[in-house]
């Protein structure tokens, strides 16, 4: 108890120029024989508290109240707040635990992390995208809670079919992809992932987590998301493209786009992934200036038949 009230003590000295022990004694709800004796235990211990004497005396903190509990320096403040302002993702309790650390932070320093707080706003939609907010899951906070108690859950989960099942689970981390959140866990069948909004339950019990020695949250995740990028564009098509059309395939296609060698003509080989046959054409049909498409045949037929259309339309 003593040590919550010496933390809380020097909290106090750092919002308040000077306080007296009176001040100290009504804010902690102890006799002023108590403060002062916890004041002068601060100066012991080499917090760099000193007193002033006679009539509008008190106690002060040497430096003008700069000492920093937090251990943050200005920079590190600064980004900790920038990263947890209103408009991100972070849950309702980070914030609420960051509006208690900004009391911690030495007053150099705390007007500057208030204002990154606010010098940012984070906009998951894209241009032309439904105006609807995206809220946090409603067992968010429950899941990340496990996997810091490192604890199995009875998980209710609802799949797209909205079908309802149970299972407990190993909680290994949260990922949040864009405005959506999953759960990646251990279970019976292996490790799977669950989006977060799907989760109906979280019952958390005393079993602790099997949790590999090895295991890596964003090596894992990365994993995830290039299978589920293969399962959604399973076609690979190959073509040869222009040195200066490289840049414009990476644009487009992204995470979908491998890049090759050098050809003996000066092109630059690559491979594009995408959902069907006729879709990558479409794709690839307004590229005709830098690329080449030169496998599969069905990808290369159904680009002969846009030509076609376009010059039978336009011509």
């Amino acid at each position: 108890m003593r040590a919550d009230r010496l933390m809380a003590l020097v909290l106090l000295l750092q919002q308040r120029r000077q306080v007296t022990a009176a001040e100290v004694a009504r804010e902690l709800e102890v006799s002023e024989r108590t403060a002062r004796r916890d004041l002068d235990a601060l100066s012991t211990a080499g917090v760099p508290v000193y007193s002033l004497p006679g009539r509008g005396g008190g106690w002060r903190l040497v430096g003008g109240a700069r000492t920093d509990l937090s251990g943050l320096t200005a920079g590190e403040a600064r980004a900790l707040f920038l990263v947890a302002g209103p408009a991100s993702a972070a849950t309702p309790a980070v914030k609420a635990a960051l509006r208690k650390l900004v009391r911690a932070l030495p007053e150099p320093f705390r007007d500057q992390a208030e204002a990154a707080a606010t010098a940012s706003v984070v906009d998951p939609r894209g241009w032309g995208s439904s105006g609807a907010e995206h809220r946090p899951p409603r067992f968010l906070d429950d899941l990340l809670d496990a996997v810091v108690r490192g604890v199995q859950v009875r998980l209710g989960y609802v799949d797209r079919t909205g079908a309802e099942t149970g299972r407990t689970v190993h909680p290994l981390g949260v990922v949040a992809k864009g405005p959506s959140w999953y759960l990646v866990a251990q279970t019976d069948a292996g490790r799977r992932t669950f989006r977060a909004d799907r989760v109906s339950s979280v019952d958390p019990t005393d079993d602790p987590v099997d949790r590999p020695e090895d295991f890596d949250l964003a090596a894992s995740w990365r994993e995830i998301a290039d299978e589920v990028d293969r399962r959604r564009t399973p076609l690979e098509a190959r073509a040869l493209c222009t040195p200066d059309g490289v840049g414009i395939l990476r644009i487009g296609f992204s995470g979908r786009l491998e890049v090759g060698g050098r050809t003996p003509d000066g092109r630059v080989e690559v491979v594009v992934r995408g959902r069907d046959e006729h879709m990558l054409a479409g794709e690839l049909a307004g590229l005709v200036e830098w690329v080449e498409v030169t496998g599969p045949p069905g990808v290369r037929a159904h680009l002969a038949a846009i030509g076609g259309a376009l010059v039978e339309r336009y011509r």
